[in-house]
């Protein structure tokens, strides 16, 4: 299927040189590894990476809806483009990703100096796009389509961790969740492909992948049924076994993950592969059962902590990660109070918290018991200051421990300091040379001794 491309406005003059370009990324890891992409595309084109924002020829913005903060930091940033570009006619500015996809059209009547409105199926067709750009239109790209593939071109923020995208989309139907109406239906690529970006990865140096997918867990349900054979079909336990053996890849992460997919299946299948990392970011999203069927995320707390023993009694020294939601529209104090409950229950490493924002098309923005902002300010704060809590409790347990670390990069604070992450992605810092003097560099893993801890980051010694 091809994307229907709407000319809606002629440019007087058309440039023809390429110049250089500015990316910001606006929300999750997906978005970041579609930047990632749509760097390389923009490279092989033979545009240069600016120095800085306001310099450059090209400015994309790859953005999120998923919240309405987030929406209206893009709109701040495309003022102050707008205004470059009615000095400099040449400018062209393109907004992709999410937002794109939901405002359509009407990103083009608030912003007229946009050039490109691209949805994220669409980021591996920016070559083709810009052309029609170049051309002389004003483009609109948000209709629904095949993603094709294109894995050469991706220009990776880091040669050590590489993130690869195993499915798009979702189909779920969370009541206040605007993602599958901006990512699409899901669409899962095949092994062999995977396989193939994986082992590119492994030939030039990265030692370290992440799985991508708005519902990783889901992997394979939109295959016919036997086109590959684990278990009758192609599951996300099925790839994790598929790729365990790409030489030169050492470890191996997954996201985002879903409570009702998360079987114990694939939490025997990542306790017996050694190179998939012992951390799981699985969103429970509420603590109330209420709260959870209002949001239609199809699973019970009683579910949630059946998959969470079960991974602590295969892999005890697992990290466990999660997102939750406050204020939904509704929430009373006690199932406010669920939630801080099972995060006291848990223990999680981690919480990746936020108020209730309603989002445009979604059940719950228009019910009438939306919660007051006051009311989402005080549970955020206060679901904030347990979650920092029980993240240095679990933090404890590295003190004086030895850790295998990563090394990822050098410390951009501390050009003395080596930066990389255990196993349960923790965050590590340490010396560049050991105590005699020995030296490493990025890509190598390292034993460190754990000296200090804080909430979300460790600092060590090399052994």
């Amino acid at each position: 299927m091809t994307a229907s491309i709407a000319p809606i406005k002629q440019s007087s003059s058309i440039r023809t040189n390429r110049g250089s370009y500015w990316i910001t990324t606006f929300g999750c890891q997906m978005n970041k590894a579609d930047s990632e992409r749509m760097s390389g595309i923009l490279q092989k084109m033979g545009y240069e990476l600016a120095k800085e924002e306001l310099t450059a020829d090209l400015i994309l913005y790859n953005t999120c809806t998923i919240r309405d903060n987030a929406e209206q930091k893009v709109y701040s940033y495309l003022g102050r483009q707008a205004k470059r570009k009615k000095l400099d006619p040449n400018l062209k500015i393109i907004i992709a990703g999410c937002l794109a996809q939901q405002e359509g059209e009407s990103l083009l009547r608030r912003v007229p100096e946009i050039d490109l409105v691209m949805g994220p199926q669409h980021a591996n067709r920016l070559e083709t796009l810009l052309n029609q750009v170049d051309n002389g239109h004003q483009v609109l790209a948000t209709d629904e389509q095949h993603i094709y593939e294109d894995i050469a071109t991706a220009r990776r923020e880091s040669a050590i961790c590489g993130w690869v995208n195993i499915i798009y989309g979702c189909n779920e139907r969370c009541t206040y969740c605007v993602v599958p109406s901006v990512r699409g239906k899901e669409q899962s690529r095949t092994p062999k492909a995977i396989k193939n970006e994986i082992e590119q990865l492994a030939s030039i140096g990265y030692k370290e992948i992440t799985l991508l997918g708005q519902n990783i867990d889901a992997y394979g349900r939109d295959f016919n049924v036997g086109e590959y054979n684990y278990s009758g079909q192609t599951t996300l336990s099925y790839l994790l076994e598929y790729i365990h053996d790409v030489k030169g890849i050492e470890r191996i992460r997954f996201a985002t993950s879903h409570p009702r997919y998360f079987t114990k299946e694939l939490i025997d299948v990542c306790s017996n592969l050694p190179k998939v990392c012992e951390h799981f970011h699985i969103p429970f999203q509420s603590g109330s059962n209420k709260i959870l069927k209002r949001m239609a995320r199809g699973y019970t707390i009683e579910t949630y902590k059946e998959i969470i023993n079960y991974i602590k009694e295969l892999m005890p020294e697992s990290s466990i990660t999660a997102d939750a939601i406050v204020a939904f529209p509704g929430e009373t104090n006690d199932e406010f109070e669920e939630t801080l409950s099972l995060i006291e229950d848990i223990k999680f490493d981690l919480v990746n918290t936020a108020a209730y924002s309603p989002r445009p098309n979604t059940p719950a923005a228009s019910w009438p018991n939306q919660l007051s902002e006051n009311i989402k300010v005080d549970r955020l704060r206060e679901i904030n200051r347990l979650v920092e809590k029980t993240a240095k409790a679990r933090n404890i347990r590295y003190k004086d421990s030895k850790q295998e670390i990563l090394i990822e990069s050098i410390n951009s604070k501390n050009n003395s300091q080596f930066m990389g992450r255990t196993r349960t992605n923790r965050l590590t810092f340490f010396p560049r040379s050991s105590s005699n003097g020995k030296s490493y560099k990025t890509g190598e893993i390292v034993n460190v001794k754990i000296n200090e801890i804080r909430p979300f980051s460790l600092t060590g010694s090399l052994l």
